[in-house]
């Protein structure tokens, strides 16, 4: 298979002048855990994910050490470290110039390639332009769905994925992480939805696609029926400061 077949083609990204609030709250908002960074001409400079909030001055984790290790580690990079820790900005923060692969990949190369770099996420390439991304969850899917001795998917299963796709794309009720994924006319659809309604007019729309045999419904609710999401987040906690002092991120 090839990473066309099973990425995530809506991706979601921000801007390198983005601040690091916005992006931690579109992250929050549309359940991902990564974000490509684009600059004004929409070329792909870098990549935020959540691993770049691990260490931050407002919740109090920035790193400390004693005297002697921070002379071992040299002023350099603890400059580096207080930019990471403190930066109001994606493009402080961000990690640039993140592998990618190509959207003919194989999908043996896209799991060297995240064994390799022990990363979550590649951003899809057409030339320099940004398709799509592959995540670990777009494999597990592929595995989930796939999993049978059957062969790769024809010419007319892409074109089925395509009209899908397309279709669906098109609406106001667009599944977050949306994922289609076809083998001899079986559609394999996946993402998260906020409404049971969509996860009906989902399965409506690829049924409406001529050569669909079968459709598979691997939507996610979110949130998950009766669950106990818990208290504040990083966002929230920086918008209700608790003492006068505190100065918002």
């Amino acid at each position: 298979m090839r990473a066309h077949q099973i990425m995530t083609r809506q991706v979601i990204t921000v801007g390198p002048e983005t601040s690091v609030v916005e992006a931690a709250d579109t992250m929050l908002r549309h359940h991902i855990s990564g974000l490509p960074v684009v600059d004004p001409a929409g070329k792909l400079i870098g990549i935020i994910s959540e691993g770049d909030f691990i260490r931050r001055a407002e919740i109090g984790t920035e790193r400390k050490r004693g005297r002697w290790l921070r002379f071992l580690v040299g002023p350099g990079q603890i400059a580096s470290e207080f930019v990471h820790e403190r930066g109001r900005k994606v493009r402080e923060i961000m990690t640039p110039r993140p592998a990618t692969i190509g959207e003919n990949a194989s999908l043996e190369d896209a799991v060297r390639l995240i064994e390799k770099r022990n990363i979550k996420r590649l951003p899809v390439m057409r030339g320099d332009r940004l398709v799509g991304i592959v995540t670990r969850s777009n494999l597990l899917q592929a595995v989930a769905a796939l999993a049978r001795d059957i062969p790769d998917p024809t010419a007319a299963d892409d074109q089925i994925r395509s009209n899908i796709v397309t279709a669906i794309e098109a609406t106001e009720w667009l599944p977050s992480r949306f994922t289609v994924i076809v083998r001899d006319g079986i559609v394999h659809l996946g993402g998260i939805i906020t409404d049971e309604r969509c996860r009906q007019a989902a399965i409506v729309a690829a049924e409406n696609v001529p050569g669909v045999k079968q459709v598979q419904d691997e939507l996610c609710s979110y949130p998950p029926p009766e669950e106990d999401l818990g208290g504040g987040d990083f966002v929230s906690l920086q918008r209700e400061p608790s003492t006068t002092d505190d100065t918002p991120l």
